[in-house]
């Protein structure tokens, strides 16, 4: 079978790059929406002359100019949208609307993949305020494509390991602590931990795959799901060293929300950080990565891909020592 042409959106985001990556690696014909926006934004102007160099395509769209967009989807079979999620860097989840518009009005795309990757939406109806902003509104944009009956696949079902694994699931940090390591409750909560890179190849199995049609496909490995025990036990019998283990209460967890500590103990924590706190509480207290089964709506992308030889955890952390 043909392999499908692909339309990356946002290709010079965090994930975005690695799926133009993984899209060229698995001989796909790429193209990589090129925004006017971009400005003089030097280093993704940049990153997208270096797609175009390893055999990308780029077209020129803007959000803000649904002819242009409707133009950028027709030329391809499927659209991979990986615009940012995550607050404390931009939050444009409900920007992907005017994408679905253009698919729709195009008619011609055989699958559309949204911006997800993390915890599914469909499963959080009962998260905490303000966190949950970021499960509504990827809901929101679900409700449009399938009102519009666009083909598509759901990615989600694990942590980022460059934001939850290097750092030993720190907050407010991105490399491992020296000293002292801060434990959710009993710290034996099951989540699931993936590489970046292997979160973009598995993602672009699934686009010409049946059984990933009008599915949520989960990335959750069996060897990468971990407890936070467990995470901090490879990264210790990799350094020799032992770290002081402070158990943090999920009370008192929640409680942080209210005083974000930066030297003002009379401050509020600022939105951002408030949203953070409540998917590490969602991820490491309720377990919301692991504790249900994929069931007729949904696959295990390690099951249907045996074959990918994806990142074990104790291998990512030795760049680290």
């Amino acid at each position: 079978m043909a392999k499908s042409k692909v339309l990356v959106v946002g290709g010079t985001g965090y994930m975005g790059k690695r799926i133009v990556k993984a899209c060229l690696a698995q001989g796909h014909t790429t193209y990589v929406l090129q925004r006017p926006e971009i400005g003089l934004d030097i280093d993704k102007l940049q990153m997208l002359l270096s797609f175009k160099e390893q055999g990308a395509h780029l077209v020129e769209g803007s959000f803000s100019d649904h002819q242009s967009l409707v133009d950028a989807v027709k030329l391809v079979d499927v659209v991979i949208c990986t615009m940012s999620g995550v607050h404390f860097r931009s939050h444009n989840i409900l920007m992907q609307l005017r994408l679905v518009e253009a698919i729709k009005e195009a008619g011609t795309v055989k699958r559309f993949l949204p911006s997800e990757f993390g915890m599914d939406p469909a499963r959080m109806g009962d998260a905490l305020e303000p966190g949950r902003v970021s499960f509504d509104e990827k809901m929101i944009v679900r409700k449009a494509i399938e009102g519009a009956k666009i083909p598509h696949t759901y990615i989600c079902g694990c942590c980022f390991a460059g934001y939850f694994v290097g750092n030993l699931s720190q907050l407010g940090t991105l490399v491992p602590p020296k000293e002292k390591v801060n434990i959710y409750g009993n710290g034996n909560m099951k989540v699931a931990y993936m590489d970046e890179d292997d979160i973009a190849t598995y993602t672009i199995k699934t686009i010409d795959d049946p059984r990933a049609l009008d599915k949520t496909v989960y990335l959750r490995p069996p060897e990468n799901i971990l407890t936070q025990r467990q995470l901090i036990e490879k990264w210790e019998n990799l350094t020799g060293r032992k770290l002081e283990k402070c158990s943090i209460p999920a009370k008192d967890f929640l409680d942080s929300m209210k005083v974000w500590d930066r030297g003002n103990t009379d401050a509020d924590m600022d939105h951002a950080s408030q949203v953070g706190v409540g998917h590490f509480y969602h991820v490491f207290y309720e377990g919301c990565l692991t504790n249900f089964e994929a069931g007729k709506d949904g696959e295990e992308a390690s099951e249907l891909y045996p074959e990918v030889e994806y990142t074990r955890m104790e291998s990512y952390l030795k760049r680290y020592v």
